[in-house]
């Protein structure tokens, strides 16, 4: 597939959501007053803003942050906008605005014949990706979209150039909202397996790994992006409604909340974040308040190991995975009363105990003891920084040994926990 819109189809698109977006009826809603911080669901709006201010200010340092992050934003104004209609077959509905997806790990097992054309039965192999998923689904142009906006978004409050709040402005009304490109607010055809299942709960990860900090990059534009307008915003929050109530209401919505290893944890982070963004925050603080026993308990051993995805073949990587989820969880608990560092389970189990049992080879101490086919030191960093700004006095002590991330170390300017070695292509 694509990696935008083809040729002929970028004129269309864009007047699409022109036209779309003119056609959005008037909202009362109303934007954050000048100067105050934006209304972010993981990220702390008031830490943006001290942020902004000391960069303001002259801070050499977050200067020095700021121009890895335009470094990267500036890679996005010359891509996209990106959206699901762009695909050579619709999903197996028929409905081309359906997001589709194929499952990474299954690979075919016979020859690919005109009789047999996806070399059916598929088997799966944990960990290796199939290079096939990412041609003919959405799934490679969804991460566009997802890493897009948050870097435009935050480079655009960071320095103010118009141009990052434009661009990411323009590919989210392609993607979720002008009528002709937007995608419909359901995962049922996501991490399909060829001649196995059309779609899979498991698939809503797709979305649930990275759509928190879509839902911070629009609360970041609402504080008066050029480009972004009232109306916008709330066309996005009727598309978050109708997709928290698909998430919450569907059977692949509640199979997946009942996932007991990192797939139930990020479900619980997406239900979280887009009930506090849909104003449900009653929704949010139950969500949240419950991975304590559902999440916590059963997923982090006394020693602070996860056991479940020390059985997979990246073991390194789902460890870091899955607390990524649990970090930024505990994020929004913050924001609705709820201390997830602070739980401890029966057996000692804690968010702390579980980031500490990383450290020596996150620091380059020690080796990783366990299965991991491609291992990134890096890939523990911002979860040592959560754990260090929650107070743990280990991690505080690890931060100046943690290895940066190819792009630098973004934590200053966003502090919420990201996949930094994600595979999903």
């Amino acid at each position: 597939m694509s990696g935008r819109p083809r040729r002929g189809l970028v004129a269309v698109l864009s007047f699409a959501v022109a036209f779309a977006s003119a056609l959005v009826p008037a909202t009362t809603y109303a934007a954050p007053a000048a100067g105050e911080a934006p209304r972010t669901v993981v990220l702390d709006g008031k830490r943006l803003q001290d942020t902004k201010r000391r960069l303001d200010q002259g801070d050499a340092q977050l200067r020095e942050t700021v121009r890895k992050l335009t470094a990267t934003a500036d890679g996005w104004l010359a891509q996209g906008p990106w959206t699901v209609v762009d695909k050579p077959k619709p999903a197996p509905g028929g409905d081309p605005h359906d997001y589709l997806s194929q499952a990474p790990y299954w690979w075919p097992s016979q020859p690919k014949t005109a009789e047999n054309p996806w070399g059916c039965p598929y088997v799966q192999k944990d960990g290796e990706r199939n290079p096939e998923v990412d041609s003919g689904t959405d799934r490679p142009d969804l991460g566009k979209v997802f890493n897009s906006v948050t870097s435009l978004s935050l480079a655009w409050y960071y320095t103010g150039k118009e141009q990052y709040a434009e661009h990411a402005s323009d590919i989210l009304r392609t993607w979720f909202l002008a009528p002709a490109t937007r995608m419909n607010p359901n995962l049922n055809h996501g991490q399909f397996i060829p001649c196995k299942y059309d779609g899979r709960a498991i698939g809503i990860i797709d979305f649930s790994q990275q759509y928190s900090s879509v839902l911070d990059a629009v609360a970041i534009l609402d504080t008066g992006a050029p480009g972004w307008k009232a109306s916008d915003h709330a066309s996005m929050l009727d598309w978050n409604k109708k997709f928290l109530d698909w998430e919450v209401n569907s059977a692949f919505g509640k199979e997946e909340s009942a996932a007991q290893n990192n797939h139930g944890t990020f479900q619980d982070l997406q239900i979280a974040a887009l009930a506090l963004a849909a104003g449900n925050k009653d929704l949010a603080r139950r969500t949240v308040l419950g991975a304590e026993k559902r999440r916590i308990d059963p997923q982090i051993a006394a020693d602070g190991s996860q056991p479940q995805e020390l059985d997979r073949t990246r073991s390194w990587h789902y460890s870091t995975f899955d607390l990524v989820a649990h970090t930024r969880l505990a994020a929004i608990g913050e924001q609705v009363g709820v201390d997830l560092w602070a739980y401890r389970g029966p057996h000692g189990q804690s968010l702390f105990k579980a980031v500490r049992y990383l450290l020596p080879a996150a620091t380059g101490a020690v080796a990783w003891p366990h299965p991991e086919l491609e291992f990134y030191r890096y890939a523990a960093s911002d979860v040592v920084h959560a754990a260090a700004d929650a107070g743990d006095t280990d991690a505080r002590a690890a931060v100046p040994r943690l290895q940066a991330p190819p792009g630098g170390d973004l934590w200053a300017l966003r502090p919420a926990a990201e996949q930094l070695d994600s595979i999903a292509g």
